[in-house]
């Protein structure tokens, strides 16, 4: 949030990024930041950058994806075990969505800012005289120049230009290099690159602690192995943290996608598969196991399987027109949450409905005063 705040107070004089992409400059040209960007983008041969790629019914399932995704994901879903009382559990559900809304809410700001900052940065720019960062970005590979004319200077353009582009761009780069391409004080950068590697670390550590535990308690422990020592399960825990991290590693050298690609499949995964089970594990006391299961399995493997089929199998065929509905794999997910609410609710009906104890926790649940208030609950 900081960098956005100072980046939009510096082209807009608004101090909410929010606002700010939507307000006139602050050059007194009284042309507003988003009509200026649209302008750049167009002269360079580039498409609008406001005229969007994407049709609506695709926009309408990658946000729906996001959502039910971030109520789903499991290392936030963790936090929830560390509160004494159910009703702090839910106050502390609304904080994090207020957070959550903040930081989805300034996302757009952030990009329109780095991409005007960017174009008018570079473009036409002699390149013995580009900005430090540049320099330092191309170093490692995530900015190329090649200057094709040999007139020394940097032509940054799209496809839609006479003139051939000679900037190869990264986009992952653009969140940690927006701060320096602004010139804002190294405070600031250095704030962003600490900030980005805590949240990088905190993540991952708790996505591995739910999948060691997963597997080593819930799969091996309560599953195939109820019998199992502790030792043994330790043991297993560790071995299947190692395998998270190889495998997270693996995709991290060989990425599917950018960034925001990959955060949209985790975020598909998690909707197709968590976030129903959670919903009606609390507002269905009829929904069992069997169907928790079912819905789960199948909604994680349709998705799985259509984002792997269009960006792993066959990425020649990832197009509009090869999409189910239309629907990219950034937004599939919904539809497999969808499918999984389908499968579970079936299931559910067609098997033994749950003991009428785990009925009886369903309603508790949903009644934190209640539950906070039976004997022995904490206070």
């Amino acid at each position: 949030m900081v960098p956005a705040i100072f980046i939009s107070l510096l082209l807009t004089d608004n101090v909410l990024p929010q606002l700010g992409f939507g307000s006139r400059l602050a050059d007194g040209s009284g042309m507003y930041l988003l009509d200026r960007l649209d302008g750049l983008s167009e002269e360079l041969g580039f498409a609008a950058y406001t005229a969007g790629q994407k049709q609506t019914v695709d926009v309408f399932f990658i946000t729906l994806a996001l959502m039910a995704g971030t109520a789903g994901l499991p290392h936030v879903i963790v936090r929830f075990y560390t509160v004494p009382k159910v009703a702090a559990a839910r106050s502390s559900a609304g904080w994090a969505l207020v957070f959550i809304a903040l930081l989805y809410t300034t996302a757009p700001a952030v990009g329109a800012f780095a991409r005007t900052n960017f174009i008018t940065t570079i473009s036409n720019a002699k390149y013995d005289e580009m900005p430090g960062w540049f320099h330092n970005w191309e170093t490692t590979g995530l900015i190329s120049y090649e200057d094709h004319n040999g007139d020394g200077r940097v032509q940054y353009t799209g496809p839609e230009s006479s003139i051939t582009n000679e900037v190869i761009v990264d986009r992952d780069i653009m969140v940690l290099a927006n701060p320096e391409i602004a010139r804002l004080p190294a405070w600031v950068v250095g704030l962003v690159a600490a900030g980005g590697l805590a949240a990088a670390l905190s993540t991952a550590a708790g996505l591995l602690l739910v999948i060691s535990t997963s597997v080593a308690h819930d799969l091996f422990k309560k599953g195939l192995q109820p019998n199992i020592t502790e030792r043994r399960e330790l043991i297993i825990a560790r071995v299947a943290a190692g395998m998270a991290v190889g495998v997270a590693a693996y995709f991290g050298i060989n990425p599917v996608g950018f960034v925001a690609q990959v955060v949209a499949f985790a975020f598909g995964l998690a909707a197709a598969s968590f976030f129903p089970a959670i919903l009606m594990g609390i507002f269905s006391r009829r929904m069992n196991k069997e169907g928790a299961i079912a819905g789960m399995v199948s909604g994680i493997v349709f998705t799985a399987a259509y984002i792997t089929w269009f960006k792993l199998v066959h990425p020649e065929l990832n197009s509009a027109e090869n999409w189910l509905l239309g629907i990219s794999p950034e937004g599939i997910g919904a539809v497999g949450m969808l499918i999984n609410f389908a499968i579970a609710l079936i299931v559910s009906r067609v098997t033994e409905e749950p003991p009428w104890e785990v009925q009886a926790l369903v309603e508790e649940i949903r009644v934190p005063r209640r539950r906070d208030e039976m004997p022995g609950s904490p206070v």
